[in-house]
């Protein structure tokens, strides 16, 4: 859990942290922070999964 500021108000929200490991001498680390993005992207509604 973990505070976020929401709406005026700080409001508990659970929270996954998300990190990427990678060598940065194969993948360009734009392309990493996208693919991360796009992952977070995807789980932050389940539904978007079944599609």
């Amino acid at each position: 859990m973990q505070s976020v500021y929401q709406n005026g108000e700080f409001v508990p929200r659970l929270m996954l942290p998300l990190s990427l490991s990678y060598d940065h001498r194969v993948i360009d680390g734009a392309a990493a922070a996208r693919f991360t993005q796009f992952l977070a992207f995807i789980l932050s509604d389940v539904r978007r999964l079944l599609l």
